[in-house]
């Protein structure tokens, strides 16, 4: 089983290495609500791989049909990305306590949201539905144990580096004053409307050749 495990192992550097909203939000969630709001928010990315994973694996032709409304779901992902940009940037409000330090508690509808938030930014990416569509279809002929090794290898891999890049980030956390915290979520908001335009825009282009 070497050879599914070296395959789910390489998957998993391309997703861990790749750069997207989610990892921006992953040190935003952290920065702002310490490591449980990093934690929650990572738990409903990995959700949504495994769900993604499954759907392809049970629903492979279902999921190529869902490629024809590529369009819809990178324009529904874009209006994600702008909106919750929006949010950060303009009504987001960083609590502060009286002794200057930031507020971390969450209330249970806190990470609810949180965990959703995490779990739709990643659904609704087209290039992820993408990647996997790729992975499961070039594997659809190897054995199901073939199948579990890479895809858990992968899986567990990529969990594993977010929860790496919360534990970084809250260290970081440590070291900024209020204000900074505040700076960085104007920036955080910026890059995710930046992000949500740049996809949008790609994937009219895209459309508009095929």
């Amino acid at each position: 089983m070497i050879a599914p495990f070296l395959k789910g192992l390489a998957l998993g550097v391309m997703l861990a290495i790749s750069v997207g909203p989610v990892i921006f939000s992953i040190i935003k969630q952290s920065i702002n609500n310490g490591h449980k709001g990093g934690f929650t928010f990572v738990a409903g990315v990995s959700a949504s791989d495994i769900t993604l994973v499954l759907f392809s694996q049970l629903f492979t032709e279902l999921f190529r049909y869902l490629l024809d409304f590529k369009k819809e779901i990178g324009i529904g992902g874009s209006i994600l990305l702008i909106g919750i940009g929006i949010f950060v940037f303009f009504f987001k409000k960083v609590k502060i306590n009286e002794d200057g330090s930031q507020v971390l508690a969450m209330s249970t509808g806190d990470y609810i949201k949180t965990f959703f938030s995490g779990y739709f930014m990643n659904t609704l990416n087209p290039g992820v539905i993408g990647f996997w569509l790729v992975i499961a279809t070039s594997v659809v002929d190897f054995s199901r144990s073939y199948r579990i090794v890479m895809f858990s290898t992968c899986l567990l891999f990529v969990l594993c580096t977010d929860i790496a890049k919360v534990l970084l980030a809250g260290k970081l956390r440590q070291k900024l004053t209020p204000q900074n915290i505040h700076r960085i979520n104007k920036i955080s908001g910026l890059i995710l409307i930046g992000f949500g335009i740049a996809l949008i825009w790609g994937t009219l282009e895209f459309s508009s050749r095929f």
